[in-house]
């Protein structure tokens, strides 16, 4: 894990209040790091649905496997969430830890494996020592507290050097409801159904499947939208616990009126939590949002503004404070999407800098890099051709991304 904390950093983190149902606690088991915690128990009451997304990789970690195949039972008593050890390319063995994970969990808190769920986080290819969690389980679940929030954030961290953290409240049927939200990620992060690790506990009244779908959708306008180096993680995880103890009017279908409010908050939680993890990308010094406009397709306009967003020579320009809208111009070209050149515009911020395939007549070098200089960057691209339109978010490429990784088992 990091020590300087990202320039990017919000200047303070929130306090999030308890939600009833959930009782958080975390633990130094030394799986890989010292001297600080590594492993997160997230107790839930009886009655509690889940809902997830998951990496779409063909080289899954033991632990997305574990969820998915317990996803269809729609309830969760707990979740146990270990950094250092992403427990992934590890075979039988990793399969078997998943195994004497679950089973130590489900001994503590007394309910079946199958109300069980696992994610882990770190570094690929080594065993997993699962025995390391009889050590702490028992304590765990005693020490459970709902307001524990920042102290997950932080047990669950790897090269992050924040806690990720944000709340929202909305209202379902005339009743106020609480959503938390935390999530890890600073590299190996790039849009494919979650990118990260990131879990969101409410105490609406939701079912499963109306929480599922309600996730689902909102994943693709926030966790998916954001990209950090274009490397998608074999441990991608986001889970959704509902624990129905606000006592709304149980909602049975995401396409409930009731719930309109209530998925606008999520997803206003979601593309926070999806906002902070790119503004601690690895080495970042840079905040950068791409949008897109003008497309064939909004998801014509995805695919191009991905395409910006993990290009390293547009990364590395606006690291450099340049702007090089001729590199935004490679992307859009390579991105195998309908695009004309001669319709083509670009600008930084407000800043045109090219029109109808060409340098703008106003462009003026002194503006633009002023502009460059700043922390927050926005590049918008308009095709001209039709109305697809979208946004992702990113950050600048920096030596710093290199230190980190060329150091990162050492």
């Amino acid at each position: 894990m990091s020590t300087a904390v990202s320039p990017l950093a919000p200047k303070s983190s929130p306090t999030l209040p308890a939600i009833a149902g959930v009782r958080l606690a975390t633990a130094a088991a030394g799986i890989r790091y010292k001297g600080r915690t590594d492993v997160l128990l997230a107790a839930f009451d009886e009655g509690t649905s889940v809902a997830g997304v998951f990496t779409r990789s063909l080289c899954p970690s033991a632990p997305v496997e574990w969820c998915r195949d317990r996803l269809a039972g729609g309830s969760i008593r707990a979740l146990v969430v270990n950094s250092g050890n992403a427990n992934a390319f590890t075979g039988k063995r990793g399969r078997a830890a998943t195994a004497l994970t679950a089973e130590i969990t489900a001994q503590a808190v007394g309910c079946p494996e199958a109300e069980i769920f696992l994610a882990s986080t770190g570094v690929i290819g080594e065993p997993l020592d699962a025995t390391r969690f009889a050590g702490v389980m028992d304590g765990l679940v005693s020490a459970g507290r709902g307001d524990a929030w920042a102290a997950a954030a932080q047990a669950i961290m790897t090269t992050d050097t924040f806690p990720k953290l944000a709340t929202r409240t909305a209202e379902i049927g005339g009743v106020t409801v609480t959503i938390n939200g935390i999530a890890k990620g600073a590299g190996m992060i790039a849009p494919d159904m979650a990118t990260m690790l990131a879990f969101v506990a409410t105490d609406a009244a939701i079912a499963a499947p109306a929480l599922q779908a309600l996730l689902s959708d909102v994943t693709e306008r926030s966790f998916n939208c954001v990209t950090i180096d274009g490397d998608t993680s074999t441990s991608d995880t986001l889970l959704a616990f509902a624990t129905g103890k606000a006592g709304n009017a149980a909602v049975l279908d995401a396409s409930d009126p009731a719930l309109a409010e209530f998925r606008a908050a999520l997803e206003d939680l979601a593309i926070e939590l999806a906002q902070l993890v790119a503004r601690d990308g690895e080495g970042a010094r840079k905040f950068v949002t791409v949008e897109v406009e003008g497309a064939e397709s909004d998801l014509s306009a995805r695919k191009i503004a991905l395409s910006i967003a993990n290009s390293p020579l547009v990364k590395t320009a606006i690291a450099g404070e340049d702007a090089n809208w001729g590199r935004v111009v490679m992307a859009v070209g390579k991105a195998g999407e309908p695009a004309d050149r001669d319709r083509l515009s670009i600008r930084f911020g407000d800043i045109r800098v090219a029109h109808e395939g060409e340098r703008d007549p106003s462009y003026d070098e002194a503006v633009t890099s002023a502009y460059m200089k700043n922390q927050e960057i926005a590049i918008g691209v308009d095709l001209g051709i039709a109305a697809g339109r979208a946004r992702v978010w990113t950050c600048d490429l920096t030596e710093g991304y290199i230190a980190i990784n060329a150091d990162y088992r050492s």
